[in-house]
């Protein structure tokens, strides 16, 4: 609005452009200017994908790095290089499950399971920050077998030191990170070349720049891909995408391993091949499909409230009057159901989606239902709205 107010030139710049953006560059509501290659011409890192369902069937049990994987960088480290392993999950074991009765330790507060950490020996949700002492024995069946499964990156720092014990390593995530003095001391320092291989989430990946950086290993993206969003798929070519741009940015050519149990998914296909046209043109189909931006206007309604039951009459009563509202079709309303994560800090949450190709009468409709709920004596507080939402969880 104010470049507008200012007949000024609004200039973004990215090397994974949203889907909203780019559908405007289809649309000839912007000018796309594409920088065809590296700077000094350097050339893309080379990618890899390797099948993890190989690997599990070749070991019979999970393997956190693969032989691929770590002979990279033994080779990488020999040249006396520097590597980067990503991991969007932080912790050490994502859950833990009694083996006798099954029973997953959950945060009472929130619909997740707690996470383990092995650096303060603590189940921790990363939701809410509840902590619970670790259990040798099941709460429910007083059962031994206690089972840690699931990967973090604290594990995958603790298995490179093992298979490299003489190399310096640094971890990068909001646990080691979460004071900007901290962080500064951890990326300085790699920069700096004083540690070889940094392990981290989705903050390594992200506007860096490391010459002697070699070689980019990500653990896994199968957790971005499974994640109940529409944007899912969007999210994980843009962190592949900018993953694979961390290698290779010196003189040096850049090599990247993504491992997957899911190699077909055309994410990987478009990602290992940098080929954000291909991607735009098959993410776009499904969202014209389905109805999701940039196709349509989204507007997500969460409903909150201690009680269930006064959270579901709430929400039901918004669904009818948002249908009432809008009659002739003009809108989709989807819901009331559970939110993807149906309890947070204590609150049930209920989730509507509504969609339109008019954005106008979406909000009006909406408007109008908000108002009849309050004339009704509902208490509307207990409504998040969210027009465009970055993410539907």
């Amino acid at each position: 609005m104010r470049a507008l107010r200012h007949q000024a030139v609004v200039i973004l710049g990215s090397a994974t452009p949203s889907m909203e953006s780019y559908h405007n560059v289809h649309m000839g509501k912007y000018i796309y200017l594409r920088l065809g290659e590296r700077i000094g011409g350097r050339s893309l890192a080379q990618v890899q994908v390797v099948d993890m369902r190989e690997v599990f069937a070749r070991y019979g049990r999970q393997v956190v790095l693969s032989d691929e994987l770590v002979e990279a960088l033994r080779q990488t480290l020999a040249r006396g290089e520097q590597a980067i392993l990503l991991l969007n999950r932080r912790g050490f074991s994502s859950f833990v499950l009694c083996r006798r009765c099954g029973l997953t330790m959950r945060c009472p507060h929130c619909d997740v399971s707690l996470t383990y950490h092995r650096s303060v020996e603590q189940l921790i949700c990363h939701y809410c920050n509840h902590r619970a002492p670790v259990l040798t024995r099941c709460p429910s069946c007083d059962g031994e077998y206690i089972y840690f499964a699931g990967v973090g990156t604290e594990q995958v720092e603790e298995r490179v030191r093992r298979l490299f014990p003489e190399v310096r390593i640094a971890r990068l995530d909001r646990d080691t990170a979460s004071r900007r003095r901290a962080y500064e001391r951890i990326i300085t320092a790699f920069a700096a070349g004083e540690t070889q291989v940094l392990v981290g989430t989705q903050m390594v990946a992200k506007g860096h720049d490391f010459p002697n950086v070699t070689l980019v290993g990500v653990i896994s993206v199968d957790a971005i891909l499974g994640l109940p969003d529409f944007r899912a798929a969007e999210r994980a070519f843009q962190l592949l995408t900018q993953s694979a741009g961390r290698a290779g940015r010196g003189d040096l050519p850049g090599r990247v391993i993504i491992q997957t149990y899911y190699p077909e998914h055309y994410v990987l296909r478009y990602a290992a091949a940098q080929d954000y046209e291909g991607f735009y043109q098959r993410e776009i189909r499904f969202r014209q499909m389905l109805h999701y931006p940039p196709i349509t206007t989204l507007i997500q309604v969460l409903v909150q409230h201690r009680d269930f039951e006064r959270a579901n009459a709430l929400a039901q009563e918004l669904a009818r009057s948002l249908r009432e509202a809008e009659p002739s079709g003009l809108l989709r309303v989807l819901g009331p159901a559970p939110a993807p994560l149906g309890r947070l800090r204590g609150r049930h949450r209920l989730q509507i989606l509504i969609k339109s190709r008019q954005r106008l009468a979406a909000h009006r409709a909406l408007d109008l239902a908000v108002e009849n709920l309050r004339a009704s004596g509902f208490d509307t507080h207990a409504l998040i709205i969210d027009p465009d939402p970055v993410e539907v969880m």
